[in-house]
């Protein structure tokens, strides 16, 4: 590597602690949607981000975009939900290489079911174990990582 800059001492420790931290919280959240409904944390966030969309329904790219997936792994999970019929698949009518992903009644039904569960398990996993000030904390450094621009190792700032 050239010219690294490495973590100091307390650096490494939030560094590797926030990827436990990340690697738990999925896992826990994960287990808990798959245990009780049967989907994934992926799936539900695909069924969650459908539900509120304008007609249930967005483009795949839109869709992968939101869900924060690669398109061949969105397109995978798609399937999967539409096999279950919880979601289905349509070609634009503006675009014929377009697809829409649509949420069914079922699907629908099935966050209904999912979302009171995985609230209360997100509250248990994070609120519950932060005090008010430190989800004020969390918040602002949530909104401060997510609006940094991405820089690829060996791309610098001048």
């Amino acid at each position: 590597m050239e010219n690294a800059t490495w973590l100091d001492a307390d650096e490494q420790r939030v560094w590797r602690g926030f990827l436990r931290a990340n690697a738990a919280l999925y896992h826990d959240l994960e287990k808990d949607l798959r245990s009780r409904c049967g989907i994934s944390l992926v799936e539900y966030g695909i069924l969650v981000h459908l539900s509120e969309a304008e007609d249930r329904r967005l483009r795949m790219r839109v869709l992968a975009d939101s869900v924060i997936v690669s398109k061949s792994r969105l397109s995978h999970q798609v399937a999967r939900l539409e096999r279950d019929g919880f979601v289905r698949r349509e070609h634009c009518d503006d675009d014929r290489r377009g697809l829409w992903a649509i949420l069914t009644d079922e699907g629908a039904a099935l966050l209904e079911r999912a979302a009171p569960g995985h609230a209360a398990c997100v509250r248990t996993l994070l609120f519950d174990r932060l005090d008010r000030s430190q989800v004020a904390q969390l918040g602002e450094i949530v909104t401060a990582l997510e609006g940094e621009t991405r820089v690829t190792p060996g791309e610098g700032s001048d």
